[in-house]
């Protein structure tokens, strides 16, 4: 008999799972940079296409994740789940077997499709079980898991082209596609009852879109997402430029540096798993506020006093990747707690406002400054100074909610 609670996974599987699904997308990413030029040259065409292979990627990702949502309210998580990242696979297949750009294009397209599944499906099956700390807790640990994707995949992208073609990459994320299918088959447990589901119609979608979108309880910390993360992806775009044009790092210097990001991102993520165990996720957003503030008052300030040091960029550049640990999982919470009805939707849309955030953040940080080193010092401090201001306002407003009368 159908029920409104579904038989529940624990903590552990639930982090594990929902980790390795949302570590399709770095990985798609990260895995084939190594082999772009290679790529580029065997198939005659020039580097603008390859940046369009990334391009089309990212907005198939985003775009795809308003679709895969709503669908995983109406027809359950797995099946959803399964059928996306069988998407997956089939792009994966076309590209490796594929020869010309069409085919290279196309695939990643499929392939953006289907990974999107990973970071809507995933929050939506932490909501549809833990609410409060535990949840938070849950999304640090995915976090945990999504750090170690892209920080093994050039790497792993290198390694595999010592022993045959770039074709042999995308066949093993198809690998890595089927992998997950079968993981998602046997071990994940249906976290979205029937009984529990909405009715699958344009209407449906459109007003639950409208839902959340019009309400503040969603909106604001959907905001605060997509502007700390915006800012990531901002700096993230300008660090190679800063960091070897201008400071004049040689490559592998600059991979040894860039460790410095990763190490931070790992640890903070180390660190807000004790965190969410001990404060409410107010507080862990409050330590990340303050972390963030002091990354932007580093963006502006150092790199100005100490040009052409390495550490005057990647010091506050830690500083940011702690408070995202910390700010993240949180806000992400706080953003579907009262939503778990359409969990799918509200994970999905947390995702295109992180995803949006990103790409405008990477846009400004590109094409609004002259310089690299000029859009560091001004753009991060701005986006630190409107994170911090979002979530204030987002605290006044919980404030007048808590105080209201409830209506009668």
């Amino acid at each position: 008999m159908s029920s409104l609670v579904a038989t529940p996974m624990s903590a552990r599987r639930t982090a594990l799972i929902g980790g390795l699904m949302v570590a399709a997308g770095p990985l798609s990413i990260s895995l084939y940079g190594p082999a772009l030029p290679t790529i580029v040259a065997e198939l005659g065409t020039t580097d603008a296409v390859g940046k369009l292979s990334l391009a089309v990627y990212f907005a198939a990702f985003a775009l795809a994740q308003l679709v895969c949502g709503p669908l995983s309210d109406s027809l359950g998580r797995r099946k959803v789940a399964v059928l996306f990242f069988s998407l997956y696979v089939v792009g994966s297949v076309v590209v490796a077997l594929g020869g010309s750009v069409e085919a290279l294009l196309s695939g990643r397209v499929l392939q953006g499709i289907g990974v999107s599944v990973g970071v809507a499906l995933s929050r939506a099956m932490v909501r549809d079980q833990f609410t409060g700390a535990e949840s938070i807790r849950i999304l640090t640990l995915i976090n945990l898991i999504l750090t170690v994707a892209p920080a093994i995949a050039p790497t792993l992208g290198s390694a595999i082209l010592l022993v045959g073609s770039w074709h042999l990459l995308f066949l093993v994320m198809a690998g890595y596609g089927l992998l997950l299918m079968g993981l998602i088959s046997v071990a994940a447990r249906e976290t979205h009852p029937e009984a529990a589901r909405m009715p699958l119609s344009p209407q449906t979608i459109v007003r639950n879109y409208g839902l959340l979108l019009s309400d503040g309880r969603f909106m604001l910390p959907a905001l605060v997402l997509a502007l700390s993360f915006g800012g990531f992806y901002g700096f993230a775009a300008l660090l190679p430029f800063i960091l070897i044009d201008e400071i004049g790092l040689n490559t592998f210097q600059f991979a040894m540096v860039m460790l410095i990001q990763t190490g931070a991102f790992i640890s903070g993520n180390v660190l807000a798993g004790y965190a969410a165990r001990r404060l409410s996720g107010l507080n862990m957003v409050r330590v990340g506020l303050v972390l963030i503030a002091l990354a932007g008052l580093g963006f502006g300030i150092a790199p100005r006093l100490l040009p052409g040091e390495a550490l005057a960029v990647m010091v506050p550049v830690a500083l940011w990747m702690l408070s995202l640990a910390f700010i993240g999982p949180s806000t992400t919470a706080a953003a579907m707690a009262d939503f778990g009805g359409i969990a799918g939707a509200a994970g999905a849309l947390t995702g295109v406002f992180q995803v949006g955030g990103g790409f405008v953040g990477s846009t400004l940080a590109s094409i609004a400054f002259a310089t690299a080193s000029g859009a560091l010092t001004t753009l991060m401090p701005i986006m630190a100074a409107l994170t911090i201001a979002v979530a204030l306002v987002r605290r006044v407003s919980a404030r007048g909610r808590a105080a209201s009368p409830p209506e009668t």
